[in-house]
């Protein structure tokens, strides 16, 4: 609560990650765009990605503010209809060259880490955005685009009463009020560096003000740089689509299926197409080639029974929260959860409330199997249930 980040520190780290990011994925392809699907599974950090969406939403409805005309009437009905019909057709034609997405990126990096380093004026800038009398429903639209913190931005809104417009200042004195009672709700920097750092070194330290600046000044070209590079492969197209008009809960999941467009625009919510099959992503291409093999719940049979303490490979974990490291995390929710960082979190949640092992490998091998098909995921799934037989030992 103490430590005092520098934002200028944040956007330098911003730039540096999204050309870092760029350089990996357009170096063997300078011509090479990124459709909307794209976008949303680029980096395996979903709040970045998010961030860029809600900034191409931003441009969108800027560029559809321009529809107006002294001379024709643009909010005739017959007009509305047209304009909905070719906005459909538009937003599911996104292509971003890299010099158009580098920027998107990076700002969306300095966005990321600024929700964690300056909570104010984050909410300020991402939730009240520009609107001088923003609505309780806008402001939920708004937080749709945020993943860190997430329950703590809709409790806020949950406190707010149901006026259909508010002020600025008063809402930016009630949040402070709030955060001020619910600061310790806020995801730490350390996580959050933790989670940055697979895909380009960073500490907490080169971030405050008082820091070191040397750090985020280098090319990254030493041995940690190199480590991370490995880590990090070419981010693979996802398949979601973007419908139009989908409810709150559809858009919470992982790749959200609508973007919402404010009341104040007549146009309907941007959506984006399926992916063609000439752009499936490589797990789905691998996924593809591999044999048929038995039902999960054949293959981990012997799994499923209980193993001896001598059999369990390590000590006793207290949860499986803080059990799992940041890379075996990353692993879980690209190949058991199909990339969606939300569905993980709950499947964990669930299986460290559960009071049996015998409960928490039902719901493993028969629920979440069954929810996700993971019959072609035995090693994944054989290490989620050790570390289940881990803490109930």
């Amino acid at each position: 609560m103490n430590d005092k980040y520098s934002l200028a520190k944040c956007a330098q780290y911003g730039r540096r990650l999204a050309a870092r990011l760029c350089d990996q994925h357009f170096g063997t392809q300078p011509d090479a765009t990124l459709d909307g699907p794209a976008v949303l599974k680029f980096t395996p950090v979903r709040q970045l990605n998010l961030l860029v969406i809600r900034q191409l939403l931003g441009q969108w409805q800027a560029e559809t503010a321009q529809l107006r005309s002294a001379y024709f009437d643009f909010e005739a009905a017959p007009v509305q209809a047209a304009l909905t019909q070719f906005m459909n057709v538009l937003s599911r034609h996104i292509r971003l060259e890299r010099a158009a997405f580098e920027p998107l990126l990076a700002q969306a990096a300095a966005d990321t880490l600024g929700l964690v380093a300056a909570p104010l004026g984050s909410f300020q800038r991402l939730l009240l955005g520009t609107a001088e009398s923003p609505t309780t429903a806008t402001l939920r639209d708004a937080v749709r685009y945020i993943d860190i913190d997430k329950a703590f931005y809709q409790g806020f809104l949950d406190s707010l009463s149901a006026n259909n417009s508010l002020s600025r200042d008063f809402l930016t004195h009630r949040f402070e009020l709030y955060h001020a009672a619910n600061y310790r709700a806020h995801q730490s920097m350390q996580r959050l560096v933790e989670e940055l750092s697979t895909l380009l070194p960073l500490t907490t330290a080169d971030l405050l003000e008082d820091g070191p600046v040397s750090s985020l000044n280098t090319t990254a070209t030493d041995a940690s740089a190199a480590a991370a590079e490995s880590v990090i492969a070419t981010p693979a197209v996802a398949t979601p689509s973007f419908v139009s008009n989908a409810s709150p809960a559809a858009v919470e999941a992982a790749a959200p299926t609508a973007i919402p467009v404010p009341a104040a625009v007549p146009i309907p919510a941007l959506t984006l197409p399926d992916t063609e099959a000439g752009s499936l992503p490589l797990h789905e291409k691998l996924k593809a080639g591999q044999p048929t093999v038995p039902a999960l719940a054949d293959t981990l049979r012997s799994t499923a029974t209980p193993a001896s303490l001598a059999e369990r490979a390590g000590p006793k974990v207290e949860t499986l929260r803080e059990a799992i490291s940041i890379n075996q995390r990353f692993s879980f929710i690209n190949e058991l959860f199909n990339g969606e960082n939300m569905d993980y979190h709950a499947a964990i949640q669930h299986l460290d409330s559960l009071p049996t092992a015998e409960q928490a490998r039902t719901y493993v091998t028969g629920d979440l199997s069954q929810r996700y098909d993971w019959s072609r995921k035995e090693e994944h799934v054989n290490k989620l249930l050790k570390l289940i037989e881990r803490k109930f030992a």
